[in-house]
């Protein structure tokens, strides 16, 4: 089940952030806790997550950072739901022991029709879009 968390919000947000404010020079990890508020440990984890799955890339060392993989007319917002959702630990309540007939034939195909309905919108929704959008709201960026 798709549940709006923390850590999901966070994740969009990092990956927005890296997006809006990338320079010639990656974007630290402290600029984004920074700008964002992001508390440091969830973004890191969140991060290394993106970078595995090649939405971000990664430098190490004073100067390092992060930077999109791709460009970001092609970065899908659920594409990085679908990645940070690998590293949620709560149990999907939709996937757990059957329900009762009303639950499970009832109640359940709702929330599982909405789910898929809002994936398939995040679907369609770039981060280039989300980077205009910023832009014409007048959000400073680095650059």
């Amino acid at each position: 089940m798709l549940r709006l968390t923390k850590k999901l919000l966070f994740g969009i947000e990092a990956v927005l952030d890296v997006a809006y404010n990338a320079k010639s020079r990656p974007v630290q990890a402290s600029a984004i806790t920074k700008r964002q508020g992001i508390p440091k440990r969830y973004l890191e984890q969140v991060l290394q997550a993106l970078v595995r799955a090649g939405v971000l890339t990664g430098q190490r060392g004073p100067k390092g950072g992060y930077r999109l993989a791709r460009e970001p007319e092609s970065i899908t917002i659920a594409e990085i739901v679908n990645i940070v959702r690998t590293i949620e630990v709560a149990p999907d309540p939709l996937t757990g022991a059957p329900a009762s007939a009303l639950g499970h034939r009832i109640v359940r195909p709702i929330w599982m029709d909405l789910q898929a309905e809002l994936l398939e919108r995040l679907g369609k929704t770039t981060l280039a879009e989300l980077v205009e959008r910023a832009r014409e709201a007048g959000v400073e960026s680095e650059t």
